[in-house]
């Protein structure tokens, strides 16, 4: 928050973004957020991004363009597989329970 200072000799000064003319005193202070303000829309950006790394619709940051179905695509994938590993284990038990019980 930089301010214009408008006459010197009377400290009188100008804050241009909200258009008030003041006069400066020394029992305050006034500091610039300029630089926290751009740290702060950068942590937004990233709490955005963790956001949106929740739902696999979503765009990340830092992936490479083309990439948003990604997540779905491997989720389908992924159960296939252990559906069919499931699967398999469950016919080799029921196998195993008619070759004990004496099927041939």
């Amino acid at each position: 928050m930089d301010v214009a200072r408008t006459v010197p000799e009377f400290h009188i000064i100008l804050d241009p973004m909200s258009g008030v003319v003041a006069e400066e005193r020394d029992d305050l202070i006034m500091f610039s957020l300029v630089s926290i303000q751009a740290q702060l829309d950068i942590l937004e950006d990233v709490a955005d991004d963790l956001m949106n790394s929740l739902e696999p619709d979503k765009e990340l940051l830092n992936t490479y363009p083309g990439r948003e179905n990604t997540a779905p695509g491997a989720g389908v994938y992924a159960n296939l597989f252990y559906g069919l590993v499931i699967g398999l284990i469950i016919a080799f038990m029921a196998a195993m329970a008619i070759l004990v019980m004496g099927g041939t």
